[in-house]
């Protein structure tokens, strides 16, 4: 009997002495990592999250739960462990020897753009019995635009880890880049007859280098050479004579009656196509609209620039218009933009805004006698608007199901 009772008083005190042990020592050497493999996708593409997991020490954990909140508009494709609400809650079970390290990789689908980030990230860890957990909260990263503005952080979540791998805390889903043949059409007449009034024509003496052809690109400037070498339509690229910059405002309205998320949508996608179109030419672009960033909680203004890092910078930024946040009047906000000395720059506004205010502005505009088209997303089989002869004529119909 005495042997019987010393045998459970042994039994007891290691179940108490092994949760001691482990509420002290679970989280020693626990690396934790969790990130986006890349710093942004398009509209519908596929991404990946990836959890690592290094327990560098002896001890090992028989449950190690990682929990972690990002937005619903990264779908999943593993739905055990998760719920989804108003956010997407991930709750991931590991067991993990001693000196182990675990990769797992999420695949997600960028459903919807946006700007998205890890929101919290908590560890439960349990002693061998499962007598006891403890947690563990991670703090988030604090949100500095100007940090933002780079689009990724390497700093680890926790302690530091032999990982080398890369891993983003945010992810962009940029606009995908809108294409129709009511596009494609619009920019070759922008690139023939109007622009060829303002000069935007290509210097035939000025030759500037090789890039691959574009539905837009005129079959006369195929290098026919290049073409034979590569396989793949090569073009010529030439300096313009005068007209090298474009400027891009787009309006989303926020009339109850008429506003439409959809068509907001549609808007920053015809923006992100223009603003690539034209980087694409060679021309600095510049980017004006009403629509809020979530991080800087201003209206979207970039100044004219060109490359591709500018392109990049452009999508990143409307990646990031809340489409929640309540809207500034376009006419109000950036009259004294558009209506400044623009050196002759060809202007776009990418609007469905048929209200009084924008067309008397557009209107405006037009007795100025420079250049512009106004592209109007609708959807296929909605009513056209009446407007003024005088604007109506700049308008470039673009239609939502493309």
């Amino acid at each position: 009997m005495i042997t019987i009772i010393a045998l459970g008083l042994f039994g007891f005190l290691l179940l108490v002495a092994q949760q001691l042990v482990y509420q002290r020592l679970w989280l020693k050497n626990l690396n934790v990592d969790i990130g986006f493999s890349a710093d942004h996708i398009y509209e519908g593409e596929t991404g990946e999250l990836k959890e690592i997991i290094e327990n560098r020490k002896r001890l090992p954990l028989a449950m190690l739960k990682v929990k972690f909140i990002t937005h619903r508009h990264l779908v999943f494709g593993n739905a055990r462990g998760s719920r989804t609400t108003d956010n997407y809650y991930r709750n991931d079970v590991f067991c993990i020897g001693g000196g182990e390290r675990i990769i797992r990789t999420l695949k997600f689908q960028g459903s919807r753009r946006g700007y998205y980030t890890i929101k919290e990230l908590s560890l439960v860890g349990s002693d061998l019995f499962f007598m006891s957990q403890m947690n563990k909260d991670l703090p988030a990263e604090n949100k500095d635009p100007s940090h933002m503005e780079k689009g990724f952080s390497t700093e680890k979540i926790s302690a530091p880890s032999i990982n080398e791998e890369k891993l983003h805390r945010e992810i962009y889903v940029y606009p995908k880049p809108y294409d129709s043949k009511e596009l494609r059409r619009a920019l070759i007449y922008l690139n023939g007859d109007m622009v060829a009034k303002r000069h935007l024509l290509e210097d035939p003496f000025e030759y500037r280098g090789i890039r691959e052809y574009q539905p837009y690109d005129d079959m006369r400037s195929i290098n026919w050479k290049a073409t034979a070498k590569t396989g793949d339509f090569k073009v010529n690229q030439r300096h313009y004579t005068s007209l090298k910059t474009a400027r891009i405002f787009f309006d989303i309205h926020y009339d109850t009656r008429i506003y439409s998320e959809a068509v907001a949508e549609m808007t920053l996608r015809i923006t992100a196509a223009l603003c690539a179109y034209f980087l694409k030419q060679g021309m600095q672009v510049s980017c004006f609209g009403n629509g809020v960033d979530t991080v800087t909680r201003e209206p979207v203004a970039i100044l004219p620039k060109g490359g591709g890092r500018h392109l990049d910078h452009i999508y990143k930024s409307l990646a990031r218009v809340d489409l929640d946040q309540p809207g500034v009047s376009f006419p109000q906000r950036f009259e004294e933009t558009v209506f400044e000395a623009s050196g002759g720059a060809l202007n776009c506004f990418v609007s469905s805004n048929q209200g009084e205010e924008f067309v008397d502005f557009l209107t405006g505009y037009q007795r100025t006698g420079s250049p512009f088209v106004w592209f109007f997303p609708v959807p296929r089989g909605k009513e056209l608007p009446k407007l003024p002869p005088a604007v109506a004529r700049h308008i470039s119909v673009l239609y939502l199901d493309a």
